[in-house]
């Protein structure tokens, strides 16, 4: 069954240096074995349509956690305005970013019912911490959804003061799934490549799907930019990745 009875809540956890922060926990109902997935959201932050990401994976038998990164610089605030506050001081810095991610990975994981593994994904900003997080914490799955600046460094003008992480690459704990589409600009084909060279360089398990005709945030319902084709199919490649990796 993939379609389970959900609860899903917000909840303060521990984060970086044991701060509390808020979270999206969401769950199937009835289950005594379940894998463990954090979420990592987009830059455009804790919103609507990524609340509704972990909610599907709950439906399909994970236990879920998606902190909202932005908690400390705008609680309480919305999505949009946390998000620009976020921009203004450059993105969220890694280290709080690894330690908000570890948090909610050790929340998962000491769950009554959790199985052991767990598995995190991010989309846009999120799939390059998804991919960082990979490299730092004890994941048995990674799975970055078009994760700009994991190669390359970002523009001078953009407004992400963030650095490329493909050099931490050989740290990976687990496999990777790279869902990417072949009009984005960030990630570009080109910086995928070069990732795709450097994990097949490092004998690091890897799979990575492209979608002509899909941009950046091409998973988004909430955008123009969605593709419906291209994002059902790459759900079905992260439930089969998840399905074998975390036992759910």
């Amino acid at each position: 069954m993939t379609d389970h009875a959900v609860l899903g809540e917000e909840i303060a956890f521990q984060g970086a240096k044991g701060e509390w922060i808020e979270g999206f926990f969401a769950r199937p109902l009835g289950l005594t074995s379940v894998g463990s997935v954090v979420v990592i959201h987009h830059m455009p932050g804790y919103d609507e349509a990524t609340k509704e990401i972990a909610i599907r994976f709950a439906r399909h038998g994970y236990a879920v956690l998606m902190p909202n990164l932005y908690f400390r610089e705008a609680p309480g605030a919305a999505p949009d305005d946390a998000a620009a506050i976020a921009r203004s001081k450059g993105g969220v810095p890694d280290d709080r970013l690894l330690g908000d991610v570890s948090g909610a990975q050790d929340f998962l994981l000491h769950q009554p019912n959790a199985n052991g593994k767990s598995g995190v994904i991010g989309y846009c900003s999120g799939g390059r911490q998804s991919f960082l997080s990979g490299c730092e914490l004890p994941f048995d799955a990674i799975v970055d959804c078009y994760g700009a600046f994991v190669v390359n460094q970002p523009p001078s003008e953009s407004p992400m003061k963030v650095t490329a992480v493909v050099d931490r690459a050989s740290k990976l704990t687990g496999p990777v799934l790279g869902l990417f589409g072949n009009d984005d600009s960030y990630p570009g084909p080109d910086e995928v490549n070069r990732l795709d060279e450097e994990l097949t360089k490092l004998n690091k398990t890897h799979e990575f799907h492209r979608y002509d005709g899909a941009g950046h945030a091409f998973f988004n319902t909430a955008s123009p930019s969605y593709r419906p084709e291209a994002a059902m199919d790459a759900w079905g490649h992260i439930f089969t990745f998840f399905g074998t990796h975390l036992g759910a």
